[in-house]
């Protein structure tokens, strides 16, 4: 009970979070025990969960410096599809280990390299990170669709597509990379000296400039580890897919975004945690999971995350004007 009433105290957004994701998997464990609860339905889980939350965690720091970044998607399917041509080419063929462990380094640095074209233009041109990143996700994709025609590159060696149904035990191999990374991005933006200043661009930009930390420096590795980030998304959709296409993940932009808001991430910057997002992330996966075993048509599923994106951000928004009063009032009446 001491448990509970600290972390209710110390992390009552995370809490709640905890609580509401409790509440919808029980709930669709007692609907539909024999599909939700099944060995298959959990591991389909475990295998789509880890995509859309390294997805998250990609646009989570991005968020937190008062940006986004809209190019996680495509960034991540360009470079799957560049890594794909050498993949599916005669190397490959002759050399199939090889040519898995090439293709897997190949896409984390094209990924690694659409981060660094995002982080020089708003870190060190100063455009704004919304505007720099449509225009990168534009870009992306019509390089994509150029290199494809509007097809998807496949022919991949059987050890590289082996990575997106690797499993150690019943453990997806997806979900301990997720972990993994869960763990390293709690430690490098929320233990880390670089995180705090990251958390500090967020809340006031040019008052951190003149604190004489490097605003741009920051910035700049900000879209680098969020190209990081995609870019394991990337090796595991190609590799559950066996192929590489411009609108692989196409519904995780708006999913991540959802999910980082959800969790707690104020959209104007400086706070959020690594906790709120990757419980944010399982309520979303719980709710499509539960969707898709009832036939809900996924149309209605985006419909549903965008309602959600909108009325946190409207309950968000209106929380903070009342508070905002309260403390105007608080004030007036210490005055007087």
């Amino acid at each position: 009970m001491q448990l509970i009433k600290t972390l209710r105290e110390k992390h009552p957004n995370e809490f709640v979070l905890f609580l509401i994701f409790l509440a919808l998997f029980i709930m669709m464990a007692i609907l539909s025990p024999d599909k939700f609860l099944s060995a298959n339905n959990l591991q389909n889980m475990g295998f789509q969960m880890p995509e859309f939350g390294l997805m998250a965690l990609a646009m989570m720091p991005a968020i937190l410096t008062g940006g986004m970044n809209l190019s996680i998607v495509t960034g991540s399917t360009l470079a799957a599809i560049i890594a794909g041509i050498f993949m599916s080419g005669e190397f490959s063929q002759a050399n199939p280990l090889m040519g898995a462990i090439i293709g897997v380094i190949l896409i984390i640095f094209f990924s690694l390299l659409t981060g660094v074209i995002n982080g020089f233009f708003i870190g060190y041109i100063g455009v704004v990170a919304m505007l720099v990143t449509l225009g990168t996700r534009m870009v992306f994709e019509g390089l994509g669709l150029r290199i494809t025609r509007g097809g998807s590159v496949s022919g991949f060696p059987e050890e590289f597509n082996a990575i997106g149904a690797a499993r150690i035990g019943p453990v997806p191999v997806n979900l301990i990379i997720f972990i993994l990374m869960v763990i390293v991005s709690y430690y490098l933006l929320e233990r880390s000296r670089w995180g705090k200043e990251v958390y500090m661009v967020g809340d006031n930009e040019i008052a951190t400039r003149f604190s004489g930390i490097h605003t741009k420096r920051v910035l700049m590795l900000v879209y680098i580890f969020s190209g990081l980030l995609y870019g394991l998304a990337g090796v595991l959709i190609s590799s559950r897919y066996c192929s590489a296409k411009t609108d692989y993940g196409s519904s995780y932009l708006m999913q991540a975004v959802t999910a980082v808001v959800l969790g707690g991430t104020d959209i104007m910057g400086g706070r959020g945690t690594v906790a709120g997002t990757v419980l944010a992330v399982l309520i979303l996966q719980t709710i499509s999971t539960g969707f898709n075993i009832y036939g809900v048509n996924r149309y209605l599923v985006n419909i549903f995350t965008g309602g959600i994106l909108i009325a946190v951000l409207a309950v968000r928004y209106i929380t903070g004007q009342i508070i905002d009063r309260n403390r105007i009032k608080a004030r007036q009446a210490a005055a007087k």
